[in-house]
């Protein structure tokens, strides 16, 4: 059984608004990475159609910059997995509506995905969260206060332990974090 992760950037103050980042060559080769180790992503209907009104372009783009445009080519390879109560169609290659009880779904692609699956998707991720899961985390936080926006697993029903298994630091001062749900 595959591990599901859960990726996302966030500011000091915890805003998850996507615009409010460094995103730079280390931090797209970053996520590549992370993406290339994964079996699969699975995004929310928000998330996903931020992604495809984006990617697909930045992908055929020979003028994108090198790590913008690897970062997108290996999304428009990645199986892409999609939880929507209100669309069905979705035209981006690799792209796999979840149908079905959304809980017994998620355990269903977790044991079919040996490589595991990564998460990029704030609403879909404290749903998951609720249900307990999410077996990794890996967060990058950005030396950045915003001061606004939403927040990550804003009202979560009770706190999570999680155990620090590595960190890595940016030249930019970005700080990625990986975790774990703690045992016990």
């Amino acid at each position: 059984m595959g591990l599901l992760t859960f990726g996302l950037n966030v500011t000091l103050d915890g805003c998850i608004d996507h615009t409010q980042g460094i995103a730079d060559d280390e931090l797209h080769d970053y996520w590549r990475q992370r993406m290339e180790q994964s079996g699969a992503m699975l995004f929310g209907r928000n998330t996903y159609e931020l992604m495809e009104g984006a990617w697909p372009a930045v992908a055929r783009d020979e003028q994108a910059p090198r790590a913008m445009r690897e970062w997108a080519q290996r999304l428009d390879e990645k199986v892409k997995y999609v939880v929507s109560g209100s669309r069905s169609d979705f035209p981006w290659q690799n792209t796999v509506k979840v149908e079905g009880d959304l809980r017994e779904a998620i355990l269903a692609l977790k044991a079919k995905t040996e490589r595991g699956v990564l998460v990029g998707a704030p609403k879909l991720a404290a749903a998951l969260e609720e249900w307990g899961l999410i077996d990794e985390y890996r967060i990058v936080v950005h030396p950045i206060i915003s001061g606004r926006g939403p927040t990550l697993f804003h009202g979560l029903s009770s706190a999570r332990q999680l155990e620090l298994l590595s960190t890595q630091r940016f030249k930019s001062g970005v700080q990625a974090l990986h975790l774990r749900r703690k045992a016990g």
